[in-house]
């Protein structure tokens, strides 16, 4: 075994058995590249990563391909997903070098001392797809290392002063956050709807895109527009009838290769089904339909059954493949339906989920719902309850005949930013949905990230797997976990975890700020690199800055701080252009944007009264906060938006503040909702 042998990152260990000398990122390998001068060969990629397999097969467990990284290279494997500051410096080289392209696996070539000189994505065993084989690759790149130093020196020292730079040309002031620029962001975000097959792209790969989604949400509930309701729920629906979907066990895989939302490639990430999860949750409580509210509850009970470590945490990833096939596990063929159904349920899975002998995905059967439901019943001669009751049984069946296939392997490291986002989902679902067992879920993922993932002083870390933490918490770490306590605070009012968001928020505007406004994604104390990095723009998760920027509104409605807000306004208005004119890299900047345009209700309930709390979880209310004592608070409040709160006439009583101007006090529940609907636009 070579040297990742002691990481804990399944990816890392996947590739210990190589041939290749990998060496883990840090001292030692830089240290060797240079005693031996000789370059370094970056390879980054994640577990769940297919291309990443099929590199690694063709090349870095071929003896002969491995002898020759070792002869001529310094190799470093690294785990993306553990490391996001080395991941992301050295994909912003390798879309310069590859004019905006980029992926996974990411094959850098580095300078000993780490600056990269050039990059690329996968390359192939023999020349392929246009590319280069990846031996004849790295021959070019030793002879230029050994022949024209001088070439690689300038290349290398000219892109990295470019990294040192922001790769998005940032200004704005605040003036420019407004109503307008969120009119302007909707109308170009949606210039490209699909009509047919829904998103906010046409052509192919297709990716669900949540934070955007939710910004169609929230610009329907600030405004009224039905454009942007219709357009979300459109999209929501065509994906969960689609292929990207696991028909049988809940659950999004992360993408879809054609159009249509059909072929997914078949990983299943935590932080997509984080995210979806709770955008079709909002969903169901924009338009009440039922559709909404099950994918939902499909993606919560999936990850409850499949992705929850003992601990408490949620792990990472499933792979794509399995028995070294791509979505082998997912896939059915006539044959196998029949053999595990009764004849009514079999043809009613065969007409539900178009499944046909020839097969949608290399003769198998990717199971998708191509027609409505009352079409299906009408064809079959069945009533519609009749039809969904079969469907209903078949899931159970086919569900209960997969768990016998051989799995996909799993990613059981737990992230901390990623199982923020879940957390901020569980918390909020546990009271939408009354569901005791997410509640259940919620708090013991938030005790689980506190009591592991914090250090004594009050610092994050990044990544927890076999009893063992490591790596300096991001800014994306903190952001997710803030926005996840304050939801666990709406759900508990366990004043705690309040607390902790606070602190954590202090901890971010103590060691992340970057000098002309806004956060860097590393601590000041950081490891250092060729370039501290600042992510702008979202990506599969959101932008750690416009995540932080949306928090921090969130805690200054809660404290009063307007700290809170000046640092938030100093993250949007320098993105104030990039977001008018490239919406759709910027969702999170936009849903920010609109709770700082619109203002935030500030609600504070004094007593114990639950239909006050009810009309606060009825409906879709983006723009309220909640805050709960059970009884008058006179000092200090935790938060302190409860702060000199208390009871009129001995009853319960709700207080309804925004932009520091507070509405007459209510004790009844349709008072209080008066009040929230008065407050809406």
């Amino acid at each position: 075994m070579n040297r990742l042998k002691d990481s804990i990152s399944p990816y890392l260990l996947q590739h210990a058995h190589n041939p290749v000398d990998w060496y883990p990122w840090g001292e030692e390998a830089f240290a060797a590249a240079q005693a031996q001068d000789k370059p370094i060969l970056l390879s980054v990629g994640y577990s769940a990563c297919h291309w990443c397999h099929v590199m690694a097969h063709e090349s870095f467990e071929d003896p002969d391909t491995a002898a020759i990284m070792n002869r001529d290279f310094v190799c470093i494997k690294v785990d993306r997903e553990e490391r996001p500051d080395i991941d992301d410096i050295y994909m912003q080289a390798t879309l310069i070098f590859n004019r905006g392209h980029g992926g996974w696996p990411m094959t850098v070539f580095l300078t000993p001392d780490g600056r990269p000189f050039h990059a690329g994505t996968y390359y192939p065993r023999e020349d392929r797809y246009g590319m280069p084989s990846f031996r004849k690759l790295m021959a070019a790149i030793s002879d230029a290392y050994r022949t024209r130093r001088e070439q690689v020196e300038e290349i290398a020292e000219d892109i990295t002063n470019g990294l040192r730079r922001d790769t998005l040309e940032i200004g704005g002031s605040p003036d420019d956050l407004n109503s307008n620029l969120l009119d302007e962001a909707f109308n170009r975000a949606i210039a490209s709807f699909d009509s047919i097959n829904g998103g906010l792209t046409r052509g192919r790969p297709k990716f669900p895109s949540p934070m955007n989604l939710e910004f169609l949400l929230r610009h329907h509930a600030r405004t009224g527009d039905a454009r942007a309701l219709e357009i979300a729920t459109f999209t929501l629906r065509r994906m969960a009838m689609g292929g990207i979907y696991d028909q049988i066990g809940g659950g999004f895989h992360r993408y879809s290769v054609d159009e249509r939302w059909l072929v997914p490639h078949f990983e299943k990430m935590l932080y997509d089904n984080a995210q979806l999860s709770r955008l079709y949750l909002h969903g169901w409580q924009v338009t009440g339909d039922p559709f909404f509210r099950q994918i939902a509850v499909e993606i919560y009970d999936y990850l409850l059954r499949e992705m929850t470590a003992p601990e408490g945490g949620f792990y990472s990833a499933t792979d794509a493949d399995s028995e070294g096939e791509e979505g082998k596990f997912f896939v059915w063929s006539v044959e196998a339906i029949k053999d595990v159904l009764t004849p009514d349920e079999g043809r009613a899975a065969i007409a539900y989920w178009g499944v046909t002998l020839g097969g949608n995905f290399e003769g198998q059967n990717i199971l998708h719902v191509p027609f409505e439901d009352g079409d299906v019943a009408s064809n079959l001669g069945i009533t519609l309850e009749a039809l969904r009751s079969l469907i209903s049984s078949a899931k159970d069946k086919l569900y209960a005949h997969r768990t016998h296939r051989v799995h996909p392997n799993r990613d059981e490291k737990i992230l901390t930013s990623w199982n923020g986002l879940a957390l901020a989902s569980f918390a909020e679902a546990a009271r939408v949905l009354e569901r005791e067992d997410y509640r259940t879920a919620a708090i013991r993922a938030g005790e689980f990230l506190l009591s592991t993932m914090l250090t004594p002083e009050g610092r994050l870390q990044r990544s927890h797997k076999d009893g063992k933490t490591q790596f300096n918490g991001c800014l994306e770490d903190y952001a997710c976990l803030i926005e996840g306590l304050l939801e666990l605070y709406q759900t508990t009012f366990e004043t705690r975890y309040f607390s902790a968001a606070w602190s954590l928020t202090e901890m971010v505007l103590k060691h992340f700020p970057a000098d002309d406004g806004g956060f860097f994604d590393t601590s000041d104390d950081h490891e250092k690199l060729i370039a501290r990095p600042r992510a702008l723009q979202d990506n599969a998760t959101p932008a750690g800055n416009t995540l932080i920027a949306k928090v921090l509104l969130m805690l200054s409605a809660y404290t009063g701080d307007l700290r809170y807000e000046s640092a938030a306004v100093g993250v949007l208005s320098k993105l104030s252009s990039a977001m008018g004119q490239y919406p759709l890299a910027f969702g999170e900047g936009l849903n920010a944007l609109s709770m700082l345009e619109r203002g935030l209700d500030e609600v504070a309930i004094i007593g114990d009264a639950p239909g006050l709390m009810e009309v606060l979880n009825s409906g879709f209310r983006p723009f309220t906060l909640r805050a709960f004592s059970p009884d008058d608070v006179w000092e200090k409040g935790i938060p302190p938006l409860l702060t000199h709160r208390g009871k009129v006439d001995g009853q319960s009583t709700a207080y309804v503040c925004r932009n520091l101007v507070c509405q007459r006090p209510v004790t009844s529940p349709d008072a209080l909702r008066e009040q929230l609907d008065q407050s809406t636009r």
